[in-house]
This record gives structure tokens, sequence and C-alpha cells, in this order.
């Protein structure tokens, strides 16, 4: 079994809307198109709240105060290494927004962001982040674009 890649993900709130990231700016992108919140891999050494910290400063130019830690997202998408997710939004930074290297980063109201081109998994952990669901581990398996499965804490959807 492929060795389980370790990421963050944030989306930064402010006046009902997430900062969202339109991934346009690399070819080889898994999220190539999609829009998605900010964050990254994990370097040598650092755990979920260091490297989301770190990820939101050089991708947004932003330094948060108090990250909330959201949920697990485990995705199952061949032929892409197994990826395990630590999500996170926040409510309570600062700074000057920059560009981002990634692809083009925007204020969205948070009614609009199912209209955007989103991973269908996305849809069900945004209800969440919406709801103020608890801590939550979910599972989601994909074939291409397509999401073949499910499981929240154990339960399949």
């Amino acid at each position: 079994m492929a060795e389980l890649l370790q990421t963050t993900l944030c989306y930064l709130e402010r006046d009902g809307q997430y900062l969202m990231l339109h991934r346009v700016k690399k070819e080889k992108d898994v999220n190539k198109d999609k829009w998605i919140g900010v964050g990254g891999k994990f370097e040598p050494g650092e755990d979920a709240p260091a490297c989301v910290m770190r990820e939101v400063r050089e991708e947004t130019g932003l330094t948060m105060h108090a990250p909330a830690y959201r949920g697990i997202v485990d995705f199952y998408c061949p032929p892409w290494p197994p990826e395990r997710m630590h999500l996170f939004t926040c409510r309570d930074f600062s700074g000057v927004l920059c560009a981002c290297e990634e692809g083009n980063l925007e204020w969205v109201d948070k009614t609009r962001v199912e209209e955007l081109p989103i991973w269908a998994g996305d849809r069900i952990f945004f209800r969440l982040l919406n709801e103020g669901a608890p801590f939550f581990h979910l599972e989601l398996t994909y074939d291409g674009d397509r999401l073949q499965q499910a499981v929240l804490d154990g339960k399949r959807l």
C-alpha cells in the first residue's frame, strides 16, 4: 500500500464568505480547475497545526491567530496516493492578502460555494462545517472525478 500523504486544508471565513482558491496555475494538479481552500503537504517534523499555519501564510500572506481543527478527511483516488487531509477553519487572522502561486484567491459567499466546480465530497464537509458539526472523520473514495463512496464517522452515507 502507498504511504499516506499528510496534508492540511483551511477555509478562512469573514462576513459570510470563505476564501477559496481556484486551482488554475499548474498543469499536473489533481485539483486543476477546482475551487478548494488553502493548504498543502506536511514538511518533515510538522504536525497539522504547524503545517496549516505555514501553508496559509505562504499561500495568502495572512497570519491565522485561532484556527479551529474541524475534522480529518481521507481520500482514496487511484492512481494518486491515499491522502489524509486535516481540515481547519479560521475567523481570526491578520495581514494583507497576496497573490498565490497555486491559483486565484477569491472571497466567495458561503451560499454560492456549491455553485462552483468543487469535488463532490467537499459538498459533504461544507455541510458539516456550516452546521457546526463536532470534529468528524470523513472517508471519500473516488474514481476520477466521480465520488464512489463516502463514510462519515464509520457510517456509509
